[in-house]
């Protein structure tokens, strides 16, 4: 079965079912692309003080994040490098060490080995080699990416004028933490549903709430910015708005935009420069948990954010869930045959430019 798609007198198809169904496809991509794009760890108020930490996963990999007393977010593998017991859980404090579980083996906070039972019996070269293993760490306006490959370019280079951009939309940025995180199972590959965030062709046809009370869909646009694709929009007239706005409290309070960030995150700006993410986190080949968060300064309790979070769950949420679990169906179905890609020139609403941008990020993913 050939992988590549067809063009037949300029027509783009999309991508053969196999990148959405070959379990081959998706280890693959969980030990080559995971492995060396930028991922999504967490916020900066999970580890606000020296000593604190917080665990996560990529593609399998257990891996903590922890500040230490210079106030330097680092990242290291979950694993002590003695008989590979995990060093912590969950989310908390250590004091002055990272201390094993198992047999006491203590680290300091910059991954260094400190003490162990007994340790001295061992040469003292062999002792200053032991470290836990580290892992490219950013923070990027507040949030927290790595980067399992040690060579990897910084954000800055992936992602060109998007942390500039996203201070112009949301100049408090710094001051957010997040208030509320809604997560929803789609039983569909994580490359469905970034293909159905990442184009608004179906948006005035499924998203009735979001076409009609929080944008202005006929202004819709999507342009790559590196390995970014960037939405741009304008708000609904107020009178139709879902949500009250103060067009006169920013330049951009008028305006929608997000940053697709490839492979598995985005930030998203709401009309009112209302700040709220998507995550990625893929758990198999046809699920894949898709989180939401939402932020405000200093992480107050708003009303207006919280009716906006659930208006979001009940309906954008609820109607891709249907969508994309509905597609990854039909990946299976043996009467498919790629499709073509509505591809418009001049960009806007109907046109799929971006989904052939995306694809072809996704088939640069899987090459060996």
């Amino acid at each position: 079965m050939g992988l590549v798609e067809t063009c037949d007198a300029g027509v783009v198809h999309t991508l053969d079912p196999a990148y959405y169904t070959s379990d081959a496809i998706y280890q693959q991509e969980c030990f080559g692309l995971f492995m060396y794009t930028w991922q999504f760890a967490g916020h900066v108020s999970q580890a606000p003080n020296p000593g604190d930490y917080f665990t996560f996963e990529i593609a399998g990999q257990q891996l903590f994040c922890i500040r230490n007393y210079d106030n330097v977010l680092l990242t290291f593998y979950n694993v002590c490098q003695h008989r590979a017991h995990e060093l912590v859980k969950g989310q908390g404090h250590r004091d002055k060490a990272i201390v094993c579980p198992y047999h006491a083996w203590a680290y300091r906070l910059d991954g260094s080995l400190l003490r162990g039972p007994n340790i001295e019996v061992m040469p003292e070269w062999a002792r200053d080699s032991i470290c836990l293993t580290s892992v490219s760490t950013q923070e990027f306006c507040g949030f927290i990416f790595v980067n399992l490959d040690d060579e990897a370019e910084p954000m800055g280079s992936w992602f060109p004028e998007v942390e500039t951009q996203l201070r112009d939309f949301v100049p408090d940025i710094d001051l957010l933490k997040p208030i509320e995180t809604i997560s929803v199972n789609e039983k569909c590959n994580w490359k469905v549903s970034v293909e159905n965030y990442s184009e608004c062709y179906h948006c005035r046809i499924n998203h009735r709430t979001f076409a009609t009370g929080v944008i202005k869909a006929e202004t819709y646009d999507i342009k790559p910015q590196g390995y970014c694709l960037r939405h741009t929009t304008e708000c609904q007239n107020l009178d139709q708005m879902s949500y009250p706005i103060d067009l006169d409290a920013n330049t951009h309070a008028g305006d929608y935009s997000s940053w697709f960030l490839w492979p598995t995150f985005s930030f998203q700006v709401y009309p009112g420069n209302v700040l709220n993410t998507y995550h990625w986190q893929s758990t198999s080949v046809d699920e894949v948990m898709v989180s939401r968060g939402w932020y405000t300064v200093d992480g107050k309790p708003s009303d207006l954010i919280h009716d906006l979070a659930v208006q979001d769950r009940e309906t954008t949420v609820e109607e891709d869930i249907h969508l994309v679990e509905s597609q990854q169906r039909g990946f299976k179905n043996r009467g498919y045959r790629p499709g073509p890609l509505v591809i418009d020139p001049a960009g806007g609403v109907n046109s799929e430019h971006s989904i052939q941008v995306l694809q072809q990020w996704m088939r640069d993913g899987c090459e060996p």
